[in-house]
């Protein structure tokens, strides 16, 4: 239920003074990365995934123990957006993007229909597992860490893991192996009992998303000159994150795996809060607000309204993201095309 702006403003304003000294006072967020032992016994973040393929990347992300569900997540997510029917350029197909030729050797049938189906979700999910499980075994005799080296030998093959001892010293290989593990963290459920640590960009972020209070909401609207300073809603959160030094993807739902995902008591000022139409398909999220504490939001809200406090307590409520330099840099980038490469240093199963 949306509250009137003079209300909404009057208590926001209180919660947020007490937020950012909870802010100032906690410090500096230490990016964690991934675990540095590989683990498969990590659990999948609450709705990091769409609903319809959570139990199969749960299940499959077991397959071995280098290899874990948020893991097997990050690279699906990075390859296709978890879209079946994603082509590339390079005529890799499918959700994993899979080449014919590698299909042909690593296809599997994973809902039990007889058939090893490239367009098939669920066959896609199996035989990316099958494949990355085939490649830690390859290179399972290469010292140092296992889930690394499998990341390293997906990208740059095998025999480079083999030949350099480890992951070989290429920018786009190593760059790769960072990008999978940190987008891993935004797909961990976190561990019962435990708290996720705040952001130092947090204040800055609520800061810059202050001083925009009042001005008109524009479709599309990035804060340009030309524009007259309006933004729409992930406009406002891409420009407030670029104010401290980080940046995000241009539309919100690509903002939400920018890192992990606290519930909604763990909620702190800074965090971006997102709304969907469907609550079991993050795909889904339409809107982005930045959260300033006390259960409100600063928001550019819709055609008509200008930037302003509202409540998040509303039935499209979906989820939070803490942001972090590690998940926003490791983000896939989105062609103009639709096609999906990995922050700039893509790849396909060849």
């Amino acid at each position: 239920m949306l509250l009137g702006k003079a209300k909404a403003a009057a208590a926001a304003t209180g919660a947020l003074a007490a937020g950012l000294v909870g802010v100032i006072v906690l410090g500096t967020y230490a990016a964690s990365g991934a675990p540095s032992a590989a683990t498969n016994n990590l659990s999948l973040s609450s709705r990091s995934v769409p609903a319809a393929f959570q139990p199969l990347i749960e299940q499959w992300g077991t397959l071995c123990p280098e290899i874990s569900p948020p893991m097997l997540a990050a690279q699906l997510y990075q390859e296709s957006g978890f879209d079946p029917a994603a082509r590339s350029p390079a005529k890799a197909y499918g959700m994993a993007q899979f080449l014919e030729g590698t299909w042909a050797s690593y296809g599997r049938d994973g809902n039990g229909d007889g058939k090893a189906d490239i367009w098939n979700a669920a066959d896609a999910i199996a035989s990316a597992a099958t494949y990355d499980c085939a490649l830690a075994k390859e290179v399972a005799k290469v010292p140092g860490d296992h889930q690394s080296n499998l990341l390293a030998a997906y990208n740059a093959g095998p025999y480079a893991v083999i030949q350099y001892n480890g992951v070989p010293p290429y920018k786009e290989t190593q760059g790769y192996v960072r990008s999978i593990r940190s987008l891993a963290v935004s797909f961990t459920a976190p561990a019962v009992g435990s708290s996720l640590a705040m952001s130092a960009q947090s204040a800055g972020a609520i800061y810059y998303a202050q001083q925009t209070l009042g001005t008109p909401y524009l479709w599309g609207g990035n804060g340009w000159a030309s524009q007259d300073g309006r933004f729409d809603c992930s406009g406002l959160t891409q420009a407030a994150f670029a104010s401290v030094g980080i940046e995000l993807p241009r539309v919100a739902n690509d903002q939400w795996n920018s890192g992990p995902h606290p519930s909604r008591d763990q909620l702190r000022p800074g965090d971006l809060v997102f709304f969907a139409t469907d609550q079991s398909d993050p795909r889904s999220i339409d809107h982005v607000g930045i959260y300033v504490g006390g259960g409100y939001m600063i928001n550019a809200p819709h055609t008509g309204a200008v930037i302003r406090y509202d409540s998040i307590d509303r039935a499209k409520y979906f989820g939070a993201t803490r942001v972090t330099p590690d998940g926003a840099v490791a983000l896939p980038v989105r062609n103009a095309d639709g096609t999906i490469t990995g922050s700039g240093q893509g790849t396909v199963r060849s």
